[in-house]
């Protein structure tokens, strides 16, 4: 993984550079630079492994999105502060396959750390209230299936939240 502060000289010495070609009439060159460097910005805002590992997922690639997560090394201190909620996010959906108690902690952190679309922020917060459904803590898992609905702007998880809305009546 290529660490923040790289990203951050190679673009402002690309913007500098192309501003070089715009000088020196090399427009095309400038311009290249120019969105050279927009790149390395991009990848600052988007972690490559993130990406690759929301790929995996799409597949439903578990494994897959597992060995990619792996790849990033300390969290905390090489991505930016809503990476870490997807980093965190990410690890949820794979663990709610396997062992809730490690899901929940996940989402938790996720939650804390933030996500950036409303929709996955509603879905991580679905995913924590059945889980705490399951674990029988239908007070928590009401509250947050209301904030979900709130975070739900486009009415995409209206059918999952009727359905655990079922499921706590059931409890």
């Amino acid at each position: 993984m290529v660490p923040k502060i790289f990203k951050i000289l190679m673009s402002l010495f690309l913007i500098g550079f192309s501003f070089y070609q715009f000088y020196e009439n090399f427009i095309g060159n400038g311009v290249f630079y120019l969105f050279l460097s927009l790149f390395f910005i991009l990848i600052y805002f988007k972690n490559e492994f993130i990406f690759f590992a929301f790929l995996k997922l799409r597949k439903q690639d578990f494994d897959g999105t597992k060995k990619w997560l792996d790849r990033i090394k300390s969290p905390e201190k090489t991505l930016v502060k809503k990476q870490i909620g997807y980093y965190h996010y990410l690890y949820g959906i794979i663990e709610s396959q396997k062992n809730l108690t490690l899901a929940e902690k996940s989402f938790r952190k996720a939650l804390s750390f933030g996500l950036s679309m409303s929709t996955d922020l509603a879905m991580a917060k679905l995913s924590l209230a059945g889980i705490l459904i399951q674990k029988r803590r239908k007070r928590e898992a009401t509250i947050l299936i209301g904030e979900a609905k709130k975070s739900d702007k486009h009415n995409m998880l209206g059918e999952q939240i009727r359905l655990l809305k079922n499921q706590i009546k059931k409890i």
